[in-house]
């Protein structure tokens, strides 16, 4: 047994070796096949080598994570660590009146020193980590003060990039989307300028104001909102040269733009915040439904005019002519044979009585009513206002007016918050 042991043993150890000399063989082979080749020739293809495999430790080992405690901020208990804000806005997704809020994103990113993190380095270059490695050191506290929603993408993966130097200097960077709050002043909508402001806060109580200045463009309004508005005015203009005697079609003209002009300013207020000061496109919109209301006011008023005028001339059609030859206040007027006969039919108010038969001369007796002074001083009144009587007048004046009023309001509405 003990023979066969030994003689067992002997034939591993050989064995082994044997194995040794062939592996340290092949080693010197390549290697001196590398050296041979890299000496002799050019290569087909370069090996790259792997970077990861150079340092003998893991990057937690490397950076010493689990030697500090990394709760607490760097130089605790010293003075306040500097850290650098840097934002690159990569879009400005949405602006909502109604919310009083924009949304964007961007990309933000801390520098800062951290001498916990300092590793050695020969090349001094720096390394490169993903988003796992925040939650096991400090990252500076910094919040999006007034901020409504925020989230950082995670598609494909987080994007959250932390770079460390060999100094200790660190840049951790993040693509983010924030939604907050923008106070607007709405005075001058839609000819207004907003500035809204991005605030970046942090535990150590120092703000960092970043202002946005958004200039709104006009173009937009104008096709949606004060082009229509005008056309409507100028609309309600037409019914000045349509007949007086026309009532339905200057009622329905009348309706047709007043309601209009409701529907437009409704719709400009449910896409607008509920504000309690007037804005400038309210001005613009209500002065434009006060002309085109007071269009239909002005038919109604040539209406009841028309009306009243033409009661006036049937009563006195329908009234007969009454007799004054025996009325106290009369004169008599004696023609002679110098006037003619059409001469005297032609005088109106007066009444021929023949001349009694004692007279041998053909005259005519004519009695002229004259009017009370009560009357006379009614028709003297009425003489001041014969233009409003003149419904044709009503309407001539409002074609020049209203048009006229209207391009003055333009002028100033314009000069003013342009």
């Amino acid at each position: 047994m003990s023979l066969l042991s030994f003689t067992m043993n002997a034939a591993f150890l050989l064995l082994c070796v044997s194995l040794c000399g062939q592996c340290g063989k092949m080693k010197l082979g390549v290697r001196r096949t590398s050296v041979q080749h890299h000496h002799h020739g050019t290569p087909l293809f370069k090996k790259v080598l792997d970077e990861t495999k150079t340092h003998p430790l893991k990057s937690d080992h490397l950076l010493r994570v689990d030697d500090h405690d990394f709760t607490m901020r760097p130089a605790f208990a010293g003075p306040a660590v500097p850290v650098g804000v840097d934002v690159q806005v990569e879009s400005l997704d949405s602006i909502s009146e109604v919310d009083m809020d924009f949304t964007m994103t961007l990309y933000l990113r801390h520098y800062w020193k951290d001498e916990r993190l300092s590793f050695p380095s020969k090349t001094n270059k720096s390394m490169t980590f993903d988003g796992r490695l925040v939650k096991k050191i400090w990252v500076p506290d910094v919040f999006f003060v007034h901020s409504k929603r925020s989230f950082i993408h995670d598609t494909t993966t987080e994007n959250i990039m932390i770079r460390v130097y060999p100094d200790g200097h660190v840049l951790y960077s993040l693509r983010v989307t924030v939604t907050s709050a923008c106070n607007m002043d709405f005075s001058r909508f839609p000819l207004d300028t907003q500035t809204c402001t991005l605030e970046l806060e942090s535990c150590w109580y120092n703000r960092l104001y970043i202002n946005f200045t958004l200039r709104r463009h006009i173009f937009f309004f104008l096709l949606q909102t004060y082009f229509p508005a005008t056309l409507m005015v100028m609309l309600s203009w037409v019914s000045f040269w349509i007949d007086r005697r026309a009532v339905p079609a200057r009622v329905s003209l009348g309706i047709t733009t007043v309601l209009t002009m409701s529907t437009i300013i409704t719709g400009v207020n449910a896409s607008m915040p509920r504000v309690s000061y007037i804005k400038a496109v309210d001005i613009y919109l209500w002065v434009s439904f006060v002309f085109v209301f007071l269009s239909v006011l002005e038919y109604a008023a040539v209406n009841y005019l028309t009306t009243v005028h033409d009661g006036k001339d049937r009563k006195l059609r329908e009234k007969p002519l009454p007799c004054t030859c025996d009325i106290s206040h009369t004169r008599t007027m004696l023609l002679d044979d110098a006037y003619s006969k059409s001469d005297a039919n032609g005088l109106a108010g007066y009444t021929q009585a023949p001349v009694s038969s004692e007279d041998k001369q053909e005259h005519m007796v004519v009695c002229l009513s004259l009017a009370n002074e009560a009357t006379a001083a009614k028709k003297k009144t009425l003489r001041g206002f014969r233009i409003i009587q003149n419904t044709h007048a009503i309407d001539a004046y409002s074609r020049m007016i209203f048009p006229g009023a209207f391009i003055f309001f333009n002028l100033i509405y314009w000069s003013v918050y342009c």
